[in-house]
């Protein structure tokens, strides 16, 4: 959420970055999304499982979740449902190797979200993130209906 900081007259106006917990259990996935998320976003934790995201979320209370679906102990749909329940409003952006529909429509029934196959990660991840932030629904284009 970008919100405006007011200061005194002579100061310009600051924007707050959306903070971001970014969740995939191969490092450099993970560190690609770091790197691509850094510029535009305050990235407040990388972690490599659903159980950590939901630790993560829960404490630090991010704006948006950039979780992989598929890993390892709890999946990241199964994250971003337990954290639901738990009362986030987190918006997700789940980013995945798995074109499949079935994955999509799973994604989307929790809602405003975003979803990005990996081969459209540097293309697509951003403007996800700025749709779900606007609390539209994004879904590459590569796999959208």
């Amino acid at each position: 959420m970008q919100t405006a900081t007011v200061g005194t007259p002579s100061e310009k106006p600051q924007l707050q970055r959306l903070r971001v917990v970014v969740a995939d259990d191969h490092r450099p996935m993970r560190e690609t999304l770091v790197r691509l998320l850094t510029a535009e976003f305050e990235v407040v934790a990388a972690v490599t499982d659903g159980h950590a995201v939901v630790a993560e979320a829960t404490r630090s209370e991010p704006d948006v979740l950039v979780l992989d679906i598929a890993m390892p102990g709890l999946s990241g749909i199964a994250a971003a449902t337990q954290l639901r329940a738990g009362g986030s409003t987190a918006r997700v952006v789940f980013v995945t190797m798995h074109s499949d529909r079935e994955f999509v429509d799973r994604a989307l029934e929790l809602g405003t979200v975003g979803f990005v196959v990996k081969d459209r990660l540097f293309a697509d991840l951003v403007p996800a993130i700025r749709a779900v932030e606007a609390g539209q629904t994004f879904v590459s284009p590569s796999i959208a209906r």
